[in-house]
């Protein structure tokens, strides 16, 4: 209920219209004949519940990038730990236990002649424990890395170097066949997630359902923190980041509880992303992949918790079209809607949806409060 009370008018609008079209989705995908028009293959089940785990990556940077300023690029990282410990538990569930319950070694490990199963390895057979690692992986490396990034007080672009380094260093790391992840084929032919068969339409479908109800409780999360007083102080270090410490807020804790948040909730997308593609390799810590979360946030909207969902879906569905269509351009593409996003849209699609209405209505975009303003004033009602 706490988190409930922060929601608005439009805020339950998004969730009425991504619940309705993934119950719609799910319906026309399970209760229709496959030979009707109407009927929804199980692959664009599956496309759209990629989509959504994307989104919700999109999510976890705009909340600290829109909100915090602190500009990631290497939030790509976070999502592909989460994977990878989802995909060690999707091969675990590979073959039977062994002689008297002693796990059988990956199909990989068993080619590459390793005697025996890492120890970092044990108890990914059991769901609640590879649950709990999709979000202590990610979220313990982000914390480990604001811990020293912000009490350092790196900023701005020397923190986004920092981020993408740390990426390209994983990259590297699990490239390496001796880490035990897979090497450059990374982890895949998946069978079972929790006893049932991960190709089935049914399966499919709840992974649907899953993704959709993860980025809605991402947004829910994320909407109750905006609209809170550490929300306010989030923004204030975003706009001033001096003048809020100088106000005597401890800056860093701040930005190191957002950023380790958002990094749990890149590594669920991450965990959920898995199953849907059914593979997960090195490539996921690739730098540009970041990169291109970053231009899903920008051209939706930074600041707004809609638009990065918005533009990762847009993006991501144009992506699909044009690697089929024209392959070779899309590269051209996603660099024009970056550099259109910049010069034409410096709020974004819903920042531009949000002044056509104002105009439409005849009423003025409201001007920003001044930075520490609103904390000011708190503090004043506090001390009354």
């Amino acid at each position: 209920m706490l988190l409930v009370r922060h929601l608005d008018r439009m805020a339950w609008l998004f969730l009425a219209v991504l619940a309705g079209a993934v119950l719609l989705l799910a319906g026309l995908n399970l209760l229709t004949d496959p030979a009707s028009f109407w009927h929804v293959p199980t692959y664009a089940v599956s496309l759209v519940g990629k989509y959504l785990c994307y989104a919700l990556l999109a999510l976890a940077v705009d909340l600290i990038w829109g909100y915090c300023g602190i500009l990631s690029l290497g939030h790509g990282a976070f999502f592909a730990l989460g994977g990878y410990a989802m995909g060690m538990y999707l091969m675990r569930q590979i073959g039977p236990r062994g002689v008297y319950g002693n796990p059988i070694l990956p199909d990989f490990m068993v080619f590459l002649n390793w005697p025996e199963l890492p120890w970092y390895w044990h108890g990914f057979d059991w769901f609640p424990f590879a649950l709990a690692m999709v979000l202590l992986v990610p979220g313990l490396l982000a914390f480990l890395f604001g811990w020293f990034a912000f009490r350092a007080r790196v900023t701005g672009v020397y923190l986004s170097i920092i981020t993408q380094a740390m990426t390209y260093a994983l990259l590297l790391a699990f490239f390496r066949n001796d880490m035990g992840f897979g090497g450059n084929n990374g982890l895949t032919d998946f069978k079972d997630i929790l006893g049932f068969d991960i190709q089935a339409d049914s399966t499919r479908v709840a992974l649907l359902l899953a993704s959709a109800l993860a980025l809605a409780m991402g947004f829910i999360i994320c909407r109750a923190i905006v609209g809170s007083k550490l929300g306010k102080v989030a923004i204030a270090i975003r706009d001033a980041e001096s003048r809020t410490r100088f106000l005597g807020y401890r800056v860093e804790h701040y930005k190191l509880f957002l950023f380790t948040l958002s990094a749990m909730l890149a590594g669920v997308a991450g965990a959920l992303y898995v199953p849907q593609v059914g593979i997960i390799n090195p490539g996921e810590f690739a730098p540009a992949n970041s990169i291109e979360i970053v231009i899903w946030v920008a051209l939706g909207g930074r600041g707004t918790l809609y638009g990065p969902i918005l533009g990762a879906l847009l993006v991501n569905y144009a992506k699909t079209y044009f690697t089929g269509a024209l392959p070779d351009a899309w590269l051209f593409v996603l660099g024009g809607l970056f550099v259109a996003a910049t010069l034409f849209l410096p709020k974004g699609i819903v920042g531009l949806l949000r002044a056509l209405t104002s105009r439409r209505v005849g009423v003025a975009p409201r001007a920003p409060e001044p930075a520490g303003e609103a904390l000011r004033a708190d503090r004043r009602g506090a001390a009354a």
